[in-house]
């Protein structure tokens, strides 16, 4: 005798190549679904629409009772993920700042959604992590990385403030003082430093990413379904009490500042392909 699968027709995972997706590829296979950002010429940057599709895809993973586990990752082998596009960024936001807070709200949409899939998450690091990349990579349950990259905040040097993530997460995840240096430094963290302050929970060679990230995935398939949502449920209390703390206010104080002289040095500089003119910045702000 064989049985149906019954699934509410409001509640139903799509097949992924149905979904036109344009900025992510969007895999599901072997109780697995893979989201991989497909803006490589970018480094895997986040515009708009790619939040947006992120969204998308991870409802329809959540909602899929044969998905056990979501993986996200980058294409190529440069970038994971550089965080915010600063081209879309001094295109729209410069003139018209109070955008920004739409843009925002897409951001925050993403990261409530992965943080509330109801399944472990794996950050299949490929590549160079940057700004909100990294909080994407700390949006996620355990993360997997290649052997030669390294993972960098660059919110206070390019005319942002890294509070999407970094600034709620980083003092809990590696402490508080290294999280000031972090963020204030805006220096890049060799790989095997962001493994033993716990930005990561593996490093391997290239050639073995994936067998690593299978094997990882395995063993979280291995577990029960329900215990392992409700943990994942007490293990978010406190980043949950600091996002949302914090976050709306952020929200509107970055809407603001990005029309401010700073981010207009820090994005421009950024396009222009040169460092931000600090002195500068700071002559005019004294005038």
């Amino acid at each position: 005798m064989t049985t149906t699968r019954k699934t509410h027709p409001m509640l139903g995972a799509e097949k992924p190549e149905e979904m036109g997706f344009q900025n992510i590829i969007y895999e599901k296979y072997n109780g697995r679904a893979k989201i991989t950002l497909n803006r490589p010429k970018s480094l895997n940057a986040f515009d708009f629409l790619t939040f947006r599709e992120i969204i998308r895809a991870t409802e329809d993973a959540s909602w899929d009772d044969e998905v056990g586990v979501v993986i996200y990752t980058g294409a190529g082998e440069r970038a994971f993920c550089t965080g915010a596009d600063l081209k879309e960024q001094a295109a729209n936001f410069l003139d018209r700042p109070r955008d920004y807070w739409k843009w925002m709200g897409g951001f925050i949409d993403m990261h409530e959604k992965l943080r509330n899939v109801g399944k472990p998450t794996i950050a299949r690091i490929n590549g160079i992590v940057v700004g909100g990349g990294n909080e994407l990579n700390m949006a996620c349950d355990l993360a997997i990385a290649v052997e030669d990259t390294y993972i960098r905040q660059v919110g206070s040097a390019h005319g942002s403030v890294a509070a999407g993530g970094a600034t709620q997460w980083l003092p809990l995840i590696v402490g508080d003082r290294r999280a000031r240096e972090i963020l204030l430094l805006c220096e890049e963290i060799p790989i095997g430093t962001a493994l033993e302050w716990g930005l990561v929970n593996q490093v391997v060679p290239r050639e073995q990413l994936d067998t690593a990230v299978e094997a990882m995935a395995d063993r979280l398939l291995n577990k029960l379904p329900e215990c392992t949502r409700y943990t994942k449920q007490q293990l978010n209390f406190w980043r949950d009490f600091s996002w949302g703390m914090t976050i709306g206010h952020a929200r509107d104080w970055l809407t603001i500042h990005s029309g401010s002289l700073e981010t207009g040095e820090g994005t421009r500089a950024f396009v222009e392909k040169r460092k931000p003119d600090y002195r500068m910045l700071r002559k005019e702000l004294l005038e």
